[in-house]
């Protein structure tokens, strides 16, 4: 199993609007960013796990975990020239862009801010992908012992 954190601009697509989604489930599409393809199409799994990470919001931060409930596919998004989304470069033969499923499995029962995360940042989470500077990526491989040790935060 791995472990990954997902961001997403709460203006767009929120925790709650994840917990409303019917069997609260959900395509993650609209990804345009090489790498993050290539850990959705490559490395990520059905069972994965990751957190919900709200950004670009008053107070960014880890409020959920969901798990990825099915692999890699085509995003739809990227054939359709009315969808912000739409490559015109991408082919249904040869497509460029993949999203997955992800279900939510919980809310936290309290955020763990990116200020609290921060505070790790010279310890236990030292390689965290989320705390590097220039970081921008939405989606971002999390060790199994950062996992760990976040999870542990929640109950502090």
């Amino acid at each position: 199993m791995s472990y990954w954190l997902f961001k997403s601009e709460p203006s767009v697509f929120s925790i709650a609007d994840l917990a409303a989604s019917r069997g609260r489930r959900t395509h993650w599409d609209g990804v345009r960013n090489y790498q993050v393809r290539n850990f959705m199409r490559e490395r990520m799994r059905v069972s994965d796990r990751a957190f919900f990470y709200p950004s670009s919001c008053a107070e960014p931060g880890i409020v959920g975990i969901v798990s990825i409930v099915k692999g890699a596919y085509p995003d739809p998004t990227q054939f359709d020239p009315d969808d912000p989304h739409f490559d015109p470069r991408s082919t249904r033969e040869n497509p460029r862009w993949y999203m997955v499923d992800v279900a939510l499995e919980r809310q936290l029962a309290r955020p763990i801010t990116l200020a609290e995360l921060k505070r790790y940042a010279g310890k236990e989470l030292k390689g965290m992908a989320l705390l590097r500077r220039g970081n921008r990526l939405s989606i971002t491989p999390v060790s199994e012992a950062e996992w760990s040790f976040i999870l542990s935060l929640e109950r502090r």
